[in-house]
């Protein structure tokens, strides 16, 4: 049966991805912010460069609801010496060049600038000098590009076969896994004007990490997080926590290799949080182990969410192991919602094709 649903899943992840409008605000909105920051007259000779991450990046976002704007993270890689710059300070180095073009439309974060757009979220997180090494592969065309994992992943495919290629190569750097790569070693500092300290992130090594676990997933992963995010979503709106990425994350460690489809990705993963975490884990952090995901998780939280998550893979089981695609679907829209497609009614008692098409999402990127 779970063959069958593939066309399913493959509308709803159309109607849970960021549409085209909205992934075209977010690539102008973003190249126009980037842009000014390094042609600004007051910050070009502090800025190394800049690059984006977030969910966006990652190919984990799902499309906003109730209201709220898609969003996407611009990391600014600068020559500030956090040994000699205060977080405050260096958050407060952005403010003239904010008032200058986002009058109205800026707030500061604890970590970051936030900027409130008609469509979009731009959030801008400055960090310190970066060692040499780094700053070297910060350089790297794999790194600056606007693409998100599953279009990087595309872009190399096509030119895999070529001898040389300059964008082939970047990218095999990039997402060399040698635990002994100096980039690897080497984290970036974000300000943290709350806890007045700058804070290792390591958003290069996350990105490297989804890159290789969709792979490993033969594509499914990022689409198995969109599916188990909109759950989250739809399902538990009073909730707060566990946020986006924390989300993400443990999706990334409870979802096996190998998978042959988003469904079994999303019963595999649910049973797995189920069998093996009644209690909150800990989460290390992709490139920064010192971390864990779920630090600020409560216990209260934790058992909430573990709860719902044990009526979910029940659920999700059941529609998975259905006899017949009404009944399939039926429960797949029990767990996700109505943005997962009905089952003509015809469908009731045996499988018979679909009488309107599909949309066809070509390769194994949604199916």
């Amino acid at each position: 049966m779970a063959q069958k649903m593939v066309t399913y899943f493959n509308d709803f992840l159309k109607n849970i991805r960021l549409t085209d409008n909205q992934v075209n605000e977010l690539k102008s909105a973003h190249t126009t912010l980037r842009n000014r920051l390094m042609a600004d007259e007051d910050l070009k000779d502090i800025i190394v460069t800049t690059f984006l991450q977030g969910s966006y990046r990652r190919s984990t976002a799902v499309r906003p609801k109730q209201g709220k704007r898609s969003d996407v993270d611009i990391v600014v890689v600068t020559k500030l010496d956090k040994e000699e710059v205060t977080p405050e300070k260096a958050l407060n180095v952005f403010e003239p060049f904010l008032e200058k073009y986002y009058e109205g439309k800026y707030r500061k974060q604890g970590r970051s600038w936030g900027i409130e757009m008609t469509h979009v979220d731009l959030d801008v997180v400055p960090t310190s000098a970066p060692s040499l090494a780094e700053q070297g592969l910060l350089e790297n065309m794999a790194v600056l590009s606007d693409n998100d994992v599953e279009e990087m992943s595309e872009s190399f495919a096509e030119i895999v076969e070529s001898a040389y290629n300059p964008w082939k190569t970047a990218f095999a750097e990039f997402l060399a896994a040698d635990d002994n790569a100096s980039w690897k070693n080497d984290p970036l500092f974000i300000p943290d004007r709350e806890a007045e300290l700058w804070d290792e992130t390591h958003p290069l090594e996350q990105i490297r990490w989804t890159h290789e676990k969709n792979a490993s997933c033969n594509g499914h992963y990022v689409n198995v997080v969109k599916c188990i995010k909109w759950w989250r979503k739809e399902k538990f709106t009073d909730i707060k926590h566990p946020k986006s990425y924390p989300l993400e994350h443990f999706v990334g460690d409870c979802c096996p290799d190998g998978i042959k489809s988003i469904a079994e990705g999303v019963v595999l993963t649910l049973e797995k949080i189920v069998s093996d975490y009644p209690q909150k884990p800990e989460l290390k952090d992709r490139g920064v182990p010192e971390h864990d995901v779920f630090g600020r998780l409560s216990e209260e939280d934790y058992d909430a969410f573990y709860e719902s998550v044990c009526e979910a893979a029940v659920i999700a089981r059941n529609a998975y192991e259905a006899e017949t695609v009404q009944e399939s679907a039926d429960l797949w829209r029990k767990l996700f919602g109505n943005k997962f497609p009905e089952a003509p009614k015809q469908q009731q008692a045996v499988f018979t094709k679909r009488e309107e098409p599909s949309v066809n999402l070509t390769g194994g990127r949604f199916a």
